[in-house]
């Protein structure tokens, strides 16, 4: 009471009860609803195991290493990926040209941007001088011009060359492509195929008849890749061009598969074929250097 005015003044404090700490936990927990109570998984990260871009890295390589077509559904078991996202992850791949599908739809192959991926490797300049480096050493022991091939389709591809200083040369530039069934490099790389498919490709070329010694016959060229693969070697007998020889040993990766060959050619004046395999153990001793720098 104010004595002044006599007016009544009350004062009232208000408490609010608070609970313990684990009883609010339990009222705010009772209080929201399933969803926002529901723990969620953090988000995989953009490079980790089970993001986007390892699953698709993951595909790529059991796809280049597969020594057949591979279907998503084998991707999907052999990588633990779900059966949706595989087949998502292959469709977007197919469609930017790193993989496609055989003609039956069944399985996939490494596509031509891959391919171009894996040529722009190999030509990159940290390894174009070292293995310029080898091939013109064996071009100067022989004494003959010597290349790298890699297969291209049907053909094989001149990917690297060093010119003998004869005169008298055959001239073919970096970038022809030669026949499969009568050269020494098509010869090696048909060799490593399995026979199914040696058959199978053989039936589907066009075996031109380039020279009276080109073998034409289908079972004829079966026994030869027999024997060149027997022997880790082929021979290539004035079979495209009158009046030259060749010899081609493999070039394989870390994992044992060929990815390209490597020969030497020369005028069977200089050097006929009875005399070229005394070269085997040159050429055989450079693929082992190019190797080591390109796996």
């Amino acid at each position: 009471k104010n004595s002044k005015n006599g007016t009544l003044i009350l004062t009232i404090t208000l408490y609010r009860c608070v609970p313990p700490l684990s009883i609010a936990s339990d009222l705010q927990s009772q209080n929201q609803s399933p969803e926002a109570t529901r723990t969620t998984p953090p988000a995989a990260s953009g490079t980790g195991k089970g993001s986007a871009v390892t699953r698709t890295l993951d595909i790529l390589e059991a796809v280049s290493a597969s020594e057949r077509p591979i279907t998503p559904a084998e991707l999907g078991e052999k990588l633990g990926i779900p059966k949706a996202t595989v087949h998502r992850l292959c469709s977007g791949l197919e469609a930017r040209g790193l993989v496609e599908s055989r003609i039956n739809g069944r399985g996939l192959l490494p596509g031509k941007v891959m391919y171009k991926m894996a040529l722009g490797v190999l030509g990159n300049a940290a390894y174009t001088t070292q293995r310029h480096a080898i091939l013109s050493a064996l071009s100067s022991r022989i004494g003959e011009t010597c290349n790298i091939s890699i297969p291209d389709g049907s053909s094989m591809l001149y990917f690297d060359r060093v010119e003998t200083h004869w005169p008298v040369r055959i001239q073919l530039p970096v970038g022809s492509r030669v026949p499969l069934h009568c050269t020494s490099a098509g010869k090696t790389y048909l060799s490593t195929l399995p026979k199914r498919k040696q058959r199978s490709l053989l039936e589907s070329l066009d075996l031109v008849r380039y020279t009276k010694n080109t073998l034409t016959d289908v079972d004829g060229l079966m026994q030869e890749l027999a024997l060149t693969a027997e022997r880790g070697y082929a021979l290539d007998n004035e079979e495209w061009l009158d009046g030259m020889v060749a010899l081609a040993v493999p070039l394989k990766d870390s994992d044992g598969r060929i990815y390209g060959t490597l020969s030497f050619n020369a005028p069977a004046m200089r050097i006929n074929i009875s005399e070229a395999t005394k070269y085997l153990e040159v050429l055989q001793s450079a693929a082992s250097e190019l190797e080591s720098i390109s796996t």
